[in-house]
């Protein structure tokens, strides 16, 4: 072989070796998955901070909702085949799942997305994350995302603080930028507050390798965001008058609300039975859920802003004052107690305002009704209750009956006042007159309203004819008050004729004859009212009150379910609750020790 022929067989050679290197580098280029994704993790790997949620306070700055580091532990299968897999059992057994639930919870994760991280253990505690942080490494495709986990040290208020857990299908719909994975405010205070408690997410931009292991920041960190922590909450709520309720509510069903009068804030919130909020947070959520649903107390239920009952005779004063306004009765007005026309009780005979509202007297409300919905100017009864209910309809409604308080509280159930428009739906035009629908009167029939509408009831007569809407948020973050939460609302009730109610409402308790000498103070001149609204089950026990009768400090309803008459239960409740408000703490021992010992049902509880 002579020189010219080795010198083209090695050129030869070279140039297979160069076209072999870029037919490498063309496939790489254009057909490589490997090195595209390579190339997009380092230009579109991105890391959401999550930001601190706000923390909710009492009136007085103790904590209510607090944040603790929690963990999720990710799983994204792609990186676990490049790594070679990994022993799922073992996973399974640090992080506490069953090889059903690391296998449950893999293939969730492939069907997402191979190549995106999936949530495979939630909320792992801080405690239980530090014991296992060093050992998963071992584990391709495993990755942690720090979140934090509510936490309610308090165990209080759980119906009105709400839960906070991870967005669903709808929220993710939602377009207002939740992603799989994230956690909101699923119910009460943290629904209603969530666009103020979240915060803002900030976002960290940066290079990572083939593995995903760090390397250094995208473009210096010029992208990145930091995260805007959420504002804070300040409740209106007193903490540790609610946790009193919540003790002395213990075994019972019912529930307790409390009113500053002269501001509308809220001062306590009781729903009984209720439940720990820590029980609805967590991998135990699901069981822990059902389980309360299933309970037949019904401890998820919100009984202050949910359950309607009949306001049976605490209603009566309305019915006193609107009369009054109308200059239908005045209050040494006298009417006799017959019986004939509705059932009483007692020994009383022919009371005037005053004695019939200390007396309850059925008959007397029945005939105070009668003139305001049958005058007799005519003698078309049917027509003159239509066009008079109408006008009664409307003076109830300013008392907030009916209505949604403001709006404060979403959720609340207005309750029902009739009117002529759900009467004829009952018995049809020209069918009913007030013989038909005189169970108003006293408070029953059709008449439906929660507690806070009557502790707001109470707060109303206390300030003589004129609320402050109801409201449980204080502040805002430093935005102070939201708007509107304390709008003044007039019924329209001159002062002075609230004067003759107020009096009464002491002589319910202070007076020999009135029905409710358990709600007394020591020290403390108390207003209340006793009702005993009618149930299949038993009668509720019901009481609304406000104190001191001079400049009161505080209003409120107690509802004791299926547990008798109104001076019985809902009375000594209501004074263990105002004593501990206005002095602080509770000296009245054996009336506390009575009411704590007394549990659902009371057919057998001492009275």
């Amino acid at each position: 072989m002579n020189l010219r022929e080795r010198q083209w067989i090695i050129g030869g050679i070279f140039l297979l070796i160069a076209i072999i290197f870029i037919g490498r580098l063309i496939h790489l280029q254009l057909f490589s998955g490997d090195l595209q994704d390579y190339a997009a993790r380092l230009t579109q790997e991105r890391e959401v901070l999550e930001p601190a949620r706000g923390l909710v306070y009492d009136r007085n700055g103790q904590l209510f909702l607090d944040n603790q580091a929690g963990y999720d532990i990710l799983f994204t299968p792609r990186q676990c085949r490049l790594g070679g897999g990994m022993d799922t059992l073992a996973l399974a057994q640090l992080i506490d799942l069953t090889p059903t639930e690391i296998q449950k919870a893999i293939r969730k994760a492939e069907a997402y997305a191979t190549y995106r991280p999936s949530s495979i253990r939630k909320q792992m505690p801080a405690s239980e994350y530090a014991s296992i942080a060093g050992e998963l490494w071992r584990f391709p495709g495993i990755q942690v995302r720090r979140q934090s986990i509510r936490t309610n040290e308090s165990g209080l208020c759980s119906h009105l603080l709400g839960e906070y857990r991870e967005v669903d299908r709808d929220d993710l719909q939602s377009n207002l930028g939740y992603q799989l994975g994230d956690y909101k405010g699923k119910s009460g205070l943290e629904l209603q507050w969530e666009n103020e408690l979240k915060g803002e997410k900030g976002v960290k931009f940066h290079l990572v390798d083939v593995r995903n292991d760090y390397r250094q920041s995208a473009q210096k960190g010029a992208l990145d965001s930091m995260p805007i922590p959420g504002e804070n909450l300040i409740l209106t709520l007193d903490m540790e008058l609610q946790a009193y309720g919540e003790k002395i509510m213990e075994g019972k069903r019912g529930s307790i609300v409390a009113i500053e009068p002269e501001s509308g804030e809220v001062l306590a919130m009781v729903s009984a039975p209720s439940y720990e909020t820590n029980l609805l947070t967590g991998r135990m959520r699901g069981a822990n859920y059902d389980s309360l649903l299933r309970n037949p107390d019904k401890p998820l239920f919100n009984r202050t802003t949910r359950a309607t009952y009949r306001p049976g005779s605490i209603f009566k004063m309305i019915q006193g004052l609107i009369a009054l306004d109308k200059d239908l009765i005045s209050p040494r007005t006298r009417i006799p107690c017959n019986r004939t026309i509705i059932g009483c009780h007692g020994g009383h005979t022919n009371d005037n305002l005053e004695a019939a509202i200390v007396h309850s007297c059925n008959p007397y409300f029945h005939e105070v009704m009668r003139r305001m919905i049958q005058p007799r100017k005519t003698t078309d009864i049917f027509s003159e209750a239509r066009n008079e209910l109408g006008e009664w309809t409307k003076s109830i409604e300013r008392f907030g009956f009916g209505t949604d308080l403001g709006g404060n509280f979403p959720g609340l159930r207005s309750g029902s006042v009739p009117d002529t428009t759900l009467y004829d739906k009952l018995y049809g035009k020209k069918r009913w007159a007030y013989s038909t629908i005189y169970s108003i009167s006293i408070g029953e029939g059709e008449l439906l309203t929660t507690p806070l509408h009557m502790a707001n009831l109470a707060a109303t007569i206390a300030n003589q004819g004129e609320f402050r809407t109801p409201h449980v948020v204080q502040s805002i973050g430093l935005n102070g008050k939201p708007a509107g939460t304390d709008s003044l609302v007039q019924t329209g009730i001159s002062r002075q004729l609230f004067e003759p109610i107020i009096e009464a409402m002491n002589a319910v308790t202070e007076s020999k004859e009135g029905t409710a000498p358990l709600a007394r103070v020591p020290g403390v001149k108390v207003c209340g009212k006793t009702g005993t609204v009618q149930d299949s089950k038993g009668n509720h026990s019901v009481f609304i009150a406000f104190a001191p009768v001079e400049n009161p400090k505080i209003a409120l309803s107690v509802y004791v379910e299926n547990a008798g008459a109104g001076g019985d239960w809902a009375a000594p409740i209501a004074s263990l609750l105002m004593e501990k408000y206005l002095k602080g703490s509770v000296k009245q021992a054996n009336k506390e020790l009575r009411v704590i010992r007394a549990t659902y049902p009371f057919a057998n509880a001492k009275q």
